[in-house]
């Protein structure tokens, strides 16, 4: 089955591993016997996306991943194995799509002569405004 990303973009689950773990943290009796945790590992060259999101993933200052362009993303808040799963794979979904997102360039503007004049003429008045607070010379 297929992972839905956007329109016309999906993840085949072969570029997806997940590997089961024990969860860090308080767990009660469960804790060192269940491994709720989930690593997913997801290799960014490998994988079937088009090359925008490769490039918007490769280029995130991301410390999750590796030198190798592999993502881990670890899931381990919910309780059961497959909420875990499902926490991982959304995380996931929603990084790719944030970076294909296109960031437009900014668009250098101006202030326009009429704010600029007002500005000014604000700056003149709290100036006035402080010299009045001033001490009075009584000579």
């Amino acid at each position: 089955m297929d992972i839905y990303i956007e329109e016309g973009v999906y993840l085949s689950d072969s570029s997806i591993e997940l590997l089961a773990m024990r969860a860090q943290g308080a767990g009660g009796q469960n804790v060192n016997k269940v491994s709720s945790a989930i690593h997913l590992k997801f290799n960014i060259h490998t994988s079937n996306l088009p090359f925008r999101y490769k490039q918007g993933l490769l280029k995130r200052q991301d410390s999750r991943i590796t030198d190798e362009g592999i993502l881990v993303l670890k899931a381990q808040n919910q309780r059961t194995q497959e909420a875990n799963k499902r926490d991982a794979i959304e995380r996931l979904v929603h990084l790719i799509r944030s970076a294909g997102v296109v960031q437009l360039p900014r668009k250098a503007t101006r202030p326009s002569r009429s704010s600029v004049r007002k500005r000014l003429n604000t700056k003149t008045k709290h100036g006035l405004q402080k010299q009045l607070r001033g001490k009075i010379d009584m000579d």
